[in-house]
């Protein structure tokens, strides 16, 4: 029988009653569906483990149609951020959890894996893109270490596993519809069939997003639509799911900020720190006249924090599989699921060619190979001749700039794209025997991907400007100028997992095992960058195989419940993250600046492996007049070893820095030590008051110095020399909070239900956060509120079952700072995006 049990974050299920919830902590095992998550949480035992699951009516609250990560940054350890309040913007998501950051981690959806969540990705897609918001069934969220099961190459970390809901056992029809603040209209449907045949339900849903960027003319949107069949019978229950996706998302450009060292100074230019960052677009005539120079350079004193034309990230997606789960007997099951993942998609950058000269010119200056070095035109300077070239004139040096803004449409723009392809199929699959005291699972998951990036390029005509919107894919409207370079990877990726949860006695129970990983890495470049074109590269990018292989990476935890009220539990887990097979820029290996530099790392690098402790306390109460008390403390301690880190191969940022990008050489700098604790409780007051908060401490120290230049593959040093200065191109990073990461967050969820209304009032306080490598500069703290007002309609006043009107708003206080950091620098510099400002919701939902 299915249990259910306190978690580690103690979320209260005495929240979940009456809908006065906001979260559930729960112990979570296997990813076994749940027959209605709407109204309670299904989950089964995993005691070792601290886990925290969310219901969909809890994360339907935070914002109808909210992203499945966006509805955990709320729980004890995580941090998710987003320039956007659905959490649908993946350039500028963020995510950590115990400190580690979103690639990481471990993500799957009814247990198929989702890879790692990098922007740029290879190898899955967001959670968001793979189901429907409202047809989430539950969120579960592993803050210290995965189950070994967890299909996953990436999970250093936790784990954030996704659930969809199972269809209804009547038939119904379910519909929502929100409006808001910047042109929002959320529309979703969803029509369940009922159980017919005695042993079948299905459902059919669809939903469509269109929302107005903050700051700009940009459109948020697209369509999704999800199907699911369940057949339950004796012999085994078979479950198909499918899931399209088509979406469209304007990005919001960080702003580049600088700090000078200590008895520095900085430069105008330096201290031009626009708090955003908005897109011309639509404005055509007004971006070129009004902000371009006829050359097509941006304007010299906004330096690095320049205006594109617009930005955005289109998305295409198709994901089904197909699960059975058989029994074989009344104690051994076997469930294993087959799926197969599509995508193809384009992120796109319209903006001045000048920041793109330096790749443009070799391909469309006849003249380029003839011409000195020197006199090659440097990053916004096209058409203006260096100072050291005496082989042009300025007039010669015009005219080929002028020439260069006619190859490239007359416009002074120029459109660079990163185009995506993935095919990825796999088995997930695992056999469970009940043995007397021992509930044994052996089981494993192998995935074949082949997955393309093409870098291209393309003309913005200036007699057509409608060809280039952030709602066109380039290649549809248009021939690329030229393709610099093509990656293809196929990636063959394998993992076995055997463990044993024995119940020694009544009070105590252990759970040991070990999995394997294993990954088989090849990466070519059917199209290589022209000479010139691409920073910090000796000859072509690099192309080969990399063989990963972990035979054995354990784990052993235990639970003793003391008298029913209080438990105490503990696990130690081992885990690895294979190398990231990504061809288009990044920190994998295949983007070192040279042949010889990939093959060293091949041969000599290490892949990232952490060890994780951790042990808690959990304690579950109730009182008189119907009061309930559930709390929880954690601490944990995380050995992060062989850290990753691509250093740029040219001076001026990290790998080249800038719209044309730059190769680095991967290295191995050193360890990472945290220690942490997270401590939370729930209060209920009868069935119409809750009151839950978090607070969490971490902290993350790098262990050793490292040195910038490539003196080899473990690059770092045994030397703690303090400070936040680069001394002898050795990093002070020793004894330094790993940046982007607070030392302090607080959670607070206050919900008062009364008769047919309800309020819920969220506050978020994220600490100080770090933003070099060197801690030599950080950015303030925050404390964000939300809001949520809801109102269930008599059943007389419509002809349905239930509908609630909701009324939700974001950022209540208006509150301005940083949102995500992108962190990219030893010392002085970083990008950071802005909270996003007040913004409101109203929701009609209803079902029949």
């Amino acid at each position: 029988m299915i249990r259910f049990t306190s978690s580690v974050l103690a979320l209260a299920s005495a929240l979940l009653v009456a809908n006065s919830a906001y979260a559930q902590t729960a112990e979570t095992e296997v990813r076994d569906d749940a027959a209605d998550e709407s109204t309670a949480i299904v989950v089964n035992a995993k005691s070792t483990r601290s886990a925290t699951a969310i219901p969909q009516s809890e994360i339907q609250k935070i914002l109808p149609g909210v992203s499945p990560l966006k509805a955990i940054q709320t729980l004890p350890g995580v941090l998710y951020i987003t320039a956007d309040p659905w959490g649908y913007n993946e350039q500028n998501a963020q995510i950590f959890i115990h400190g580690f950051a979103a690639n990481q981690l471990g993500y799957t959806m009814d247990g198929v894996p989702l890879g790692d969540q990098s922007y740029g990705n290879y190898n899955g897609l967001s959670p968001q893109r793979a189901v429907i918001s409202e047809n989430v069934g539950r969120v579960v969220v592993a803050a210290g270490a995965g189950d070994l099961a967890t299909a996953s190459n990436s999970n250093l970390g936790g784990t954030v596993e996704t659930f969809s809901s199972n269809p209804l056992d009547h038939f119904g029809i379910q519909a929502s519809q929100a409006i808001g603040s910047y042109e929002t209209a959320r529309s979703f449907v969803r029509i369940d069939s009922g159980t017919f045949g005695g042993t079948n339900s299905a459902y059919i849903s669809a939903a469509r997003q269109h929302a107005r960027a903050w700051d700009f003319e940009g459109i948020q949107g697209g369509w999704q639509a999800n199907a699911k069949f369940v057949h339950d019978s004796a012999i085994g229950k078979l479950t198909l799911y499918f899931d399209y996706n088509d979406m469209t998302q304007p990005n919001e450009d960080a702003t580049v900020f600088f700090k000078p060292s200590a008895g520095g100074t900085a430069t105008p230019v330096q201290l031009y720190t626009p708090y955003t960052k908005p897109f011309f677009y639509p404005d055509f005539s007004g971006y070129r006249s009004g902000y371009l120079s006829p050359l097509g350079n941006s304007p010299a004193s906004v330096g690095s924090n320049y205006r594109n034309y617009y930005s955005d990230a289109q998305r295409t997606d198709y994901l089904g599989y197909a699960r059975f789960d058989a029994h074989l007997s009344d104690r051994i099951n076997w469930a294993t699921t087959a799926y197969y993942h599509h995508n193809d998609g384009a992120g796109v950058v319209a903006g001045p060619l000048g920041q793109s000269i330096t790749t443009a010119q070799p391909y469309l200056d006849p003249n380029y190979a003839s011409l000195p070095t020197n006199c090659r035109f440097t990053a916004n300077n096209n058409g203006v001749r260096p100072a050291a070239c005496t082989a042009l004139t300025d007039a010669q040096a015009a005219a080929a700039g002028a020439a260069l803004v006619a190859a490239t449409g007359g416009s002074g723009l120029i459109t660079r794209t990163t185009e995506y392809r993935i095919d990825r199929g796999g088995v997930v699959s695992a056999i469970t025997a009940e043995l007397g005291n021992h509930k044994i699972e052996f089981g494993g998951w192998f995935e074949h991907n082949s997955t393309t990036q093409w870098r291209r390029w393309y003309g913005v005509n200036v007699n057509d400007p409608a060809s280039s919107t952030p709602y066109i894919r380039p290649l549809e409207a248009a021939q690329p100028l030229f393709t610099q370079y093509q990656g293809d990877a196929t990636i063959n990726q394998l993992q076995l997992h055997l463990q044993d949860t024995w119940q020694i006695f009544d009070k105590l129970t252990v759970q040991g095992g070990f999995k394997t990983s294993a990954q088989w890495a090849d990466g070519r470049y059917p199209v290589q960058p022209k000479a010139g074109s691409l920073s910090g590269l000796a000859g072509g990018l690099p192309q080969g195989k990399i063989d990963t292989k972990n035979w054995f990476l354990p784990a052993i935890g235990a639970t003793y419940d003391f008298n029913g009220n209080e438990q105490v539990y503990f696990n130690v887990q081992k885990n690895l993250r294979q190398y990231q097979a990504y061809l288009a820029g990044g920190g994998g290996p295949w983007f070192t600046g040279s042949q010889a530099a990939f093959d060293a790392f091949a041969d000599q690098g290490k892949p990232e492996t952490s060890w994780t402790y951790e042990g808690g306390l959990r304690t579950r109460r109730t009182f008189a007049n119907d009061i309930g008390l559930e709390a929880q403390i954690n601490y944990y301690h995380v050995v992060f070893n062989d850290r990753l880190l691509a250093i740029s191969t040219n001076p001026g940022g990290i790998a080249g820095g800038g719209i044309t990008g730059g190769t680095s050489i991967l290295v191995n700098v050193g360890d990472v030590h945290t220690d942490g604790v997270d401590a939370a409780f729930t209060l209920r007051v009868g069935r119409g008051f809750s009151l839950y908060n978090a607070t969490s401490y971490n902290l993350s120290k790098y262990q050793s110095d490292y040195n910038t230049a490539a003196i080899g593959i473990g690059n770092a040093t045994d030397t703690c020399i303090g400070g936040y200065l680069v001394t002898g191109g050795v990093v002070p990073t020793c004894g330094k909070q790993l940046p982007g990461t607070p030392k302090w967050m607080n959670k607070t969820v206050a919900t008062l239900s009364v008769g047919p209304f309800e309020t819920q009032l969220i506050g978020d306080y994220v600490g100080s956060r770090f933003a070099t490598f060197t801690n030599d500069a950080s950015v303030k703290s925050y404390f964000l509120t939300s809001l949520r007002v809801a109102a269930r309609l008599p059943e007389n006043v419509l002809p349905v079952r239930k509908a609630e009107l909701a009324f939700n708003v974001t950022n209540l206080a208006n509150k301005r700072g940083v949102s995500t950091l992108s962190v990219g620098s030893a010392t002085n510099g970083y990008s950071a995006y802005p909270i996003a400002p007040r913004q409101w919701f109203l929701t009609l939902s209803a079902a029949y």
